[in-house]
């Protein structure tokens, strides 16, 4: 059973491992259309933000908000 505290890291993980993908800095020698389809997949991805609003309006899904 995956908690809500679980669920919040896999969807910031999943966010942070695109934006490296995009990053050849990061990420080298990944193929170019790897990279345009990570952009794809972030460009309505839900921000930090988002998922901040999304604690506070269902805890139950994606766990408790905590400051700092």
């Amino acid at each position: 059973m995956t908690l809500p505290v679980e669920r919040k890291y896999a969807v910031d993980n999943t966010r942070i491992f695109l934006y490296n993908l995009m990053d050849p800095k990061k990420t080298p020698r990944v193929p170019k259309a790897i990279r345009l389809e990570a952009y794809r997949c972030l460009k309505h991805y839900p921000s930090e933000y988002a998922i901040e609003q999304a604690q506070k309006l269902a805890p139950e899904v994606f766990g408790e908000f905590k400051d700092g």
